[in-house]
């Protein structure tokens, strides 16, 4: 049995970068059961509100939701359990030395499968004020009206 090349992205988090400046990002995988296995290849997962933390050297996923696996009945698990990330040492102790500043935070933006294990893409994030929010909403708003007029040239 060959395993399988390439990336299928599972999930992204769309929001993360309207609410934060983006900067480092690292790759991580998970441990995961076998129903959250089953449960990201078809895609029920969500990482709306979730996010990294650091403990004991170790580093963790907190409120990533994994839905439950339909065929898993008594052996189940639970959808919004902490699952542990695997880093080296050094990548750990980088990512927190940097999130201790005030206003940063590890924040996950994508799952995804490599070469048929599930890995985690993570980012250091510095909050955004509510003022650099809405520069974000003007700017989006202005491009998409200039690929609107663009379009709209190009028709006739």
């Amino acid at each position: 049995m060959t395993k399988p090349t390439g990336i299928k992205i599972v999930c992204t988090n769309r929001q993360a970068p309207f609410h934060y400046h983006l900067e480092d990002s690292l790759e991580a995988g998970m441990v995961l059961l076998g129903s959250e296995v089953k449960s990201l290849r078809q895609g029920d997962v969500q990482l709306k509100d979730s996010y990294v933390m650091v403990r004991n050297d170790e580093a963790f996923l907190l409120n990533c939701h994994i839905g439950a696996y339909k065929a898993a009945n008594q052996f189940n698990h639970d959808p919004t359990r902490t699952r542990k990330l695997l880093l080296h040492r050094h990548e750990i102790s980088k990512l927190y030395g940097k999130a201790q500043i005030k206003g940063y935070t590890l924040v996950p933006l994508k799952i995804y499968f490599k070469e048929g294990k599930a890995k985690i893409e993570i980012a250091l994030g510095k909050s955004k004020k509510k003022g650099d929010k809405r520069e974000s909403i003007r700017k989006k708003e202005l491009d998409r009206e200039a690929a609107r007029s663009m379009k709209r040239d190009h028709r006739y």
